[in-house]
């Protein structure tokens, strides 16, 4: 927890301030059941009504002044939990945003969701009832122990009897509580996991009419939270009673013993009072107790999940500044690489070299290893064995920020961000000027259909681009990739929703370029006009060369071929 609560130092002299106010009025409240004895037994049972009428002066005085304090605190409390909850939010982004691929895929997303909301709001609460009441609550309960021994230590002392036995009884149900609420999260992870992947998927689930068996799969995972959380509720619950009991006996014992002592004229009616009052005071902050263990005992969970994250060493990516782009050939050389020792290789000894300015298609059936390759070259992932070199420099050598500004990328999957089409491809490159926009819209086809929107480049992008279709979707990414004018350029599979007139003159366009460029396909028209083929299968390069070389010498790729024209026949 220490990590987490480290983000509170930055605003310490606004959370010193609101502890000074808590204190005084912590002062103040066990100043009050005093006050009440003075108007008691010097002014009530003497019939003074002057002195009556001076201290509840003070009384007064006093409860207004702690009003105001109370406001105050608040706001300097709310102002640090706001704030530390901004930066933990900020530095657990930033965290993730530096996760190398590897570490990436460890954490579901909607884990990484739970930590980023709901993770930090449990500790944020925690933050804010801290130093507003939660630390309060033990200082009160001190001070009045403190305050009633010191008007009358004979009758204050049976309160100690139960004390012992709630003060061990309540450290079990705290590590208890831990234990339970860390299960509500992570069935919490599972609920939101389950609402992501419907959500993402809600144009397929409508197509095969599946709703009701996805919200009969959902209801289980909600049910799982459920009863995680009605259980650690139900637990939490038995604290209630066990104090109200112990201290309701004690505070019997209290006025039982008092009533004697100040019939036998060995106690002050006032003072009797006052420790009755104590007495109350501490049974109604032991109540309050229910509360803050459950608010602690979740922030606690969640405190050692979002360290989990945060404390994450040698699965972080260390980005400087982007030097000048790197130039010259691709070189791979024995390279291979699985995802852990426990998995098979999914590259296996792949060699090659592609010189500055030449286009290479890879071509393979799925899952044999194509997009791997390309995430090779972009060092999301490191290769398992062999070199991978760009010019003369290994890549491994290379500041990952100098690396990744020299290529354009375009991934399999078009991802498109809120925002309008304009800031779509712009997201390329930050500083580019509209027309720069304009001209990369232009080389991927893309100009055209934008400029027949309502709003044209000012359109607005639905959720993932839900308002654009397939084939718009890809331009629009491969505009993006564009902007940067990197020497190499990576196509991972992102022309395969074009027609055939659209794609060529995609091609054509993206000759003016000069870029390296590793294209994925599976369309060997598109494979054709590149200066190199290789071609992937289980991982390993089985036929690398031209077209006209494969067409002869590979009997695989002429298989793809033939297939290719049956289906076009």
């Amino acid at each position: 927890m220490k990590t987490v609560f480290a983000y509170v130092k930055p605003y310490k002299w606004f959370a010193f301030i609101a502890i000074a106010l808590m204190l005084f009025e912590l002062c103040v409240e066990l100043i009050q059941p005093l006050i009440m004895a003075k108007i008691i037994d010097e002014g009530v049972v003497v019939k003074d009504v002057i002195t009556i009428y001076q201290w509840a002066a003070i009384l007064v005085g006093l409860t207004i002044i702690t009003f105001i304090a109370g406001i105050i605190n608040s706001y300097f409390s709310a102002h640090v939990a706001q704030s530390f909850a901004f930066d933990l939010r900020s530095a657990l982004f930033s965290k993730i945003q530096s996760f190398t691929m590897a570490t990436y895929i460890k954490y579901p997303s909607s884990a990484l969701i739970t930590r980023l909301t709901n993770d930090v709001g449990n500790v944020q609460q925690v933050v804010f009832m801290l130093l507003r009441i939660m630390l309060r609550a033990p200082l009160a309960i001190i001070g009045s122990f403190i305050m009633a021994f010191y008007v009358n230590a004979k009758l204050a002392s049976i309160l100690l009897i139960a004390t012992p036995v709630l003060a061990i009884f309540l450290v079990v149900m705290v590590t208890k509580g831990i234990k339970l609420f860390s299960k509500v999260q992570k069935s919490l992870d599972g609920v939101n996991r389950k609402l992501q992947e419907n959500l993402q998927a809600i144009r397929l689930v409508k197509a095969y009419m599946r709703g009701e068996y996805e919200t009969n799969r959902f209801a289980e995972v909600a049910g799982k939270l459920k009863f995680d959380s009605v259980k650690a509720m139900r637990t939490m619950e038995y604290i209630m009673p066990v104090l109200l009991f112990m201290m309701n006996v004690s505070m019997l014992g209290v006025i039982w013993f008092g009533a004697s002592y100040v019939g036998a004229g060995d106690m002050k009616l006032g003072e009797a009072v006052a420790v009755i009052n104590y007495t109350m005071r501490i049974t109604m902050i032991f109540s309050m107790f229910v509360f803050i263990i459950i608010l602690f005992a979740r922030a606690k969970s969640s405190a050692e999940r979002m360290e989990e994250v945060l404390l994450v060493e040698g699965g972080t990516e260390q980005i400087g500044e982007p030097q000048a782009a790197l130039q010259g050939a691709i070189t791979f050389h024995n390279v291979s690489f699985r995802y852990s020792e426990q998995t098979a290789y999914v590259v296996k000894d792949v060699s090659f070299t592609l010189q500055e300015g030449e286009k290479l298609a890879i071509l393979g059936a799925t899952g044999s290893g194509k997009s791997t390759l390309l995430q090779l070259l972009l060092r999301f992932y490191t290769p398992t064995t062999g070199e991978i070199y760009i010019g003369e420099q290994n890549i491994a050598d290379v500041d990952v920020a100098t690396l990744r500004s020299s290529i354009g990328y375009v991934p399999q999957q078009s991802v498109l961000f809120s925002g309008s089409i304009e800031d779509n491809i712009r997201w390329g490159k930050e500083d580019a000027l509209a027309e720069e926009a304009e001209r990369a819209a232009s080389q991927a086809q893309i100009h055209t259909s934008i400029e027949s929107f309502e709003e044209g480049y000012a359109t607005i992008v639905g959720q993932k681009g839900v308002n654009l279709s397939g084939g718009q979707k890809q331009r629009l990414s491969i505009a993006r990739a564009l902007m940067r004018k990197a020497p190499i350029l990576v196509l991972d599979d992102s022309t395969s929703a074009l027609d055939v007139k659209t794609e060529s003159a995609l091609w054509q366009a993206l000759e003016e370029e000069h870029a390296t460029m590793l294209v994925v396909t599976q369309k060997i028209q598109t494979a054709r006009g590149a200066d190199k083929i290789a071609l992937l299968h289980e991982g390993e390069f089985v036929a690398f060369g031209t077209h006209e070389a494969l067409s002869e010498s590979s009997e695989l790729y002429q298989q793809i071929a033939a297939s290719q024209q049956e289906v076009t026949l």
